[in-house]
Order: structure tokens, then sequence, then C-alpha cells
């Protein structure tokens, strides 16, 4: 058996493990393995897309490249179209079936094209949500202009252009129950929400809000269900809240308001959001329970419109299958933190339970993502995770399937956070139609190897160092399943590493608390086996 070792690694990843903070270090540039885009068009994102028939269609086709650029789109079900200049499929698809379009992208430069599988059926996010929550830097001082600076850094930092698509309001917006479905109406905060979910729409995104089943949110604020049928709040009616309806805890413990009402206003609630142009709820309570998560999901459905329903928090694996029935992704943890014992703790703990229960439109939620600036508001700070333990983090959770929800102030991100966030191939690993989560190859509480299989026949492999020294970890294809001659491809330089064949050892140093990602193809083939293969 011979043995490749990528000695690169060793001078590159040692580096960044040093145990440096983003408190210590101004300037993190030095650190960034993903090259920059080139200026040729690239399509890059999901490869697959799900819309339920009639129910409003978006898509912004997702391309980096010099502008201005033109797309074009064949293949395209009736009642959809593109918008050349935009790169925006918009309209309605009313017959079910999968479409197999191809999308063009041109610039002075060159051009490109790329397969969309777009599916009209039952079934919608049928890859993991890539997008950006409120909570984790905002709490709950979150406010439309904040969500508005989020939305245009998405699209100015070019976020946009690999697939990141949902910026999503999470508890804070809330103020009283009125308007035309007596339903929750924004507080100050939030002045016009429809021109919000406009704007979201006119730039390729979608808006995503908060509620839960309690008559009160974690925050304090009113939720979907009432002690009486008027939709009136006794702690509310006797002025316990701040200007912006929010409960004083001073006064009263929010405790004493986590309960469910007599009277459920999901209907009410939800045709109001379908009004406004929401695209994704996440719908917050603990613990999950079987009667309030379908009393939603019906009032959802019931509206026509394609509204992503996220289950929160702690969800636990005996309610899987109404999960996987009502939902299309949920919590499988409580609130992250940005340390290592957090991240580690939820990535490697906490999920492989969940393998069995993920499938396209079925995401287990690892929960948000804390690099960059973080701070739960009013303030924010940056990371406490090391450099090396954000691309652990990051990695992990391409490999888990899980969500992609950044939680940091977008306007504030550094070209270090922007090179962890826009990795086409590493997206690709997140994004891949099959679906899977990746498993446990081998490992303890030192490190792990997971491999996840991709549509491609290739298979992506993480190694991870849990230990808080360097160490050389490494794997044969052979026994990964893999026969013949492979070539490993380092999925966050994006280069090619090394090839070799089925029974030969590939080695790599990695950092403490670090990983490499790899991509090994062309992974499983359907070619005739001659010779000796034992």
């Amino acid at each position: 058996m011979k043995r490749f070792i990528f000695a690169a690694t060793l001078a590159l990843m040692v580096l960044s493990g040093t145990g440096v903070t983003a408190q210590e270090t101004v300037d993190l540039s030095q650190y960034i393995l993903t090259p920059k885009a080139p200026a040729t068009p690239r399509i890059n994102g999901p490869k697959v897309y799900g819309a339920r028939p009639g129910a409003d269609f978006i898509f912004r086709i997702p391309a980096t490249g010099d502008r201005p650029m033109i797309f074009s789109a064949s293949g395209l079900p009736k009642g959809l179209e593109l918008d050349a200049a935009k790169g925006l499929i918009t309209g309605r698809a009313r017959k079910k079936g999968t479409y197999r379009v191809t999308l063009k992208a041109e610039n002075a430069l060159g051009s490109c094209e790329r397969e969309l599988r777009i599916v009209i059926g039952d079934r919608i996010a049928l890859t993991p949500p890539m997008g950006w929550n409120s909570w984790n830097c905002w709490g709950n001082t979150v406010s439309q202009e904040k969500v508005m600076s989020s939305a245009r850094a998405l699209l100015d930092k070019g976020l946009a252009d690999y697939g990141w698509a949902y910026i999503n309001i999470d508890d804070g917006w809330q103020g009283l129950r009125g308007g035309k479905y007596h339903a929750i109406q924004p507080n100050s905060k939030f002045p016009d929400m429809k021109a919000l979910a406009d704007f979201m729409h006119d730039n390729g995104l979608k808006l995503g809000i908060y509620s839960g089943p309690w008559v009160s949110t974690y925050a304090g604020h009113i939720g979907t269900s009432c002690d009486n049928p008027e939709g009136t709040y006794w702690w509310v009616e006797e002025g316990i809240v701040d200007e912006y309806c929010k409960l004083d805890r001073s006064k009263l413990k929010i405790d004493s308001l986590r309960y469910f009402g007599a009277c459920s206003f999901a209907e009410a609630d939800a045709r109001q959001w379908a009004d406004w142009g929401i695209d994704y709820l996440k719908y917050d309570w603990y613990p999950n329970d079987e009667y309030w998560l379908k009393d939603m999901r019906k009032a959802l459905l019931a509206t026509g419109r394609d509204i992503v329903y996220s289950i929160s928090n702690s969800s636990k694996v005996a309610l899987g299958p109404v999960l996987m029935e009502n939902a299309e992704c949920w919590r499988t943890t409580g609130d992250i933190r940005d340390n290592w014992k957090s991240v580690s703790d939820i990535g490697f703990k906490m999920q492989d339970r969940w393998a069995p229960y993920k499938r396209p439109g079925n995401w287990p939620d690892a929960d948000m993502l804390v690099v960059g600036k973080v701070g739960w508001g009013p303030k924010t700070h940056d990371s406490g995770l090391t450099v090396d333990e954000q691309y652990t983090h990051i990695s992990l959770w391409a490999m888990l399937g899980s969500p992609l929800l950044i939680g940091c102030d977008l306007a504030e991100l550094d070209d270090f956070t922007v090179s962890l966030l826009c990795n086409h191939e590493v997206i690709d690993v997140s994004q891949d139609p099959l679906g899977f989560q990746a498993t446990c190859q081998n490992g303890d509480d030192t490190y792990r190897i997971y491999i996840k299989p991709l549509e491609d026949g290739s298979v992506a492999v993480a190694l991870f160092n849990l230990s808080d020294a360097p160490r050389t970890l490494g794997f044969v294809p052979q026994a990964l399943g893999l026969l013949g001659t492979q070539t490993v491809r380092d999925l966050w330089r994006q280069q090619d590493v090394a090839t070799l064949w089925a029974k030969d050892r590939w080695e790599t140093a990695v950092a403490p608390h670090g990983v490499v990602l790899v991509r090994v193809s062309p992974g499983i083939t359907g070619e005739k086996l001659q010779g000796f293969h034992r």
C-alpha cells in the first residue's frame, strides 16, 4: 500500500490553528483558503428546486462573474418566465412534473451552462435552505432597517450569487392583533412588512418570519394562540409591555405566559403572512407536539403559498415521522453559541440520530452559523471561534445537510467570513440533490472522519481533528467502498491534491479543532471491473 501525504496542509492549517480568535486579530485575510471567483460566468447554488402547483414561484439564478450578465433558460415549465437581465425566474407552474431546465449565463468574457431540475409537486425545500436569521446578531432589537441592511449586504457582498436567499426575521417584530384577518400586526419597528417582502422578491430573495403556538413567544411578544376568541391578551391590556408590545419582565415572569391558549389564530396569521409575501416561518416552542405542529401546517397549506415551515426547538426523535410529514425543517437542539463546546457538542454529538429522517424536503436543523459578528443584540462582537473552528463549523453543517442560516450582521462581513460563506464547492456538498446526511466512518473523542455520497457518484470526506494538538488523519479509498483510480480534491482550496489507487492511503495534517474537507472522484462508478481487485 502506498501512502500519499498532503504536505501543504500542514503549513497552512497549523498556522491557522494557533487558537487566535477574531477578537484578537484585526485582519483574518491571511487565513482565506477559498480562491476568488473568476470574472467569467459561473452558475452556483442548488441543482434542483421544488415548488407546488399554482404557487408563486421565485428563483434567482446564482451566478458569479463580471456584470452586466445576460441569462437564458430553456425548458421552463409553462407558467414560468425569466427576466434575462436579473436572472430571475418567476410565475406559477400548474402542471406537476420534473422539468430539466438548461440555464445559461453570459457576459463579455464568456458564458456557462448548467442544468436545474425544477420539480413541481407536493414538496418544497428540496435542498437545505440557505439564508440569514436576525436573532444571533440583533436578538429582540431587530428592526426593518436592520433587516433591509442585511438584505442589501447579501446582494452587495455577493452572497446571493452563491445561493443565499432567505432573509428571516426572528422574534421581536410583533405588535397587536388587527388588520383584515385579525392577525398579528407588526410593531413600530416594522412600518411596512409588505414593502419589505416586495423588496426581497424584486431582488430574488425571500422573506421569513417568526411566531409560536403559545400565547407568548420566548421574547415576550404575543403568540399565535390566545385565551379568548377576541384575540386580546390581558398583560397587554394591563400595560405590562414596552413601546414595542414586548412583555416587561420586571413586572411579570415570562414563564407564566409559556402555555397554549384555548383559541388558535393560526389560520388568521397564516393568511396575513401570505398576503405580505412571507416565504419561511420559524415556529418556536418546547416541547414540540403533534397537535400544534399540524395546526399551523394546515393553515399554511390553506394559503396556497409556498412557505417553508421550520419547527423550533429541540425536537425529539420520537416525533420524527410527524415532523417529516408536516415540516420542511426542525431544530434538533437548543440555541447555539459562538464557542467550541457549543458548536462541537451540537455538531458531533447530537446530529447522528437524525440521519434516518433526512431527505429532500426534510432537513433536521443544527441551528444557525456563528461566524462573523454575532451578539444577540444590541451590540455585536467577533465570533469566539478560532479560524479553524469556523472552517470546521461550515464544513460540518455542509456535510450534515443542515439548513445554512447565517447569524451574523451581514453589513459587517469581512473578507475572511465572506470566503467561508462563498465557496461554491463546499456549498455543492450542502446542496447536493441526494440530500444525504454524512455519517461517521471512523472516530472517537479526538477525531472524526465523515463521509457523504454525492449525486454524481463522488464522495465528500471530512477529516475533523477534535483534539487540542495537530495530528495526521487519512483514509484508504477502498475502505470507503471506492475502487480503481481516485482523485482527491481539497474543496476549501479548490485544487486537486492527489491521485491514488483504491488501496493507497492518503493522509493530511489537520490543525487543532480543524478540518480538511475533500471530494474523492469519480467515486462510485458503473465501470466493468477486470483483473484482481481484492
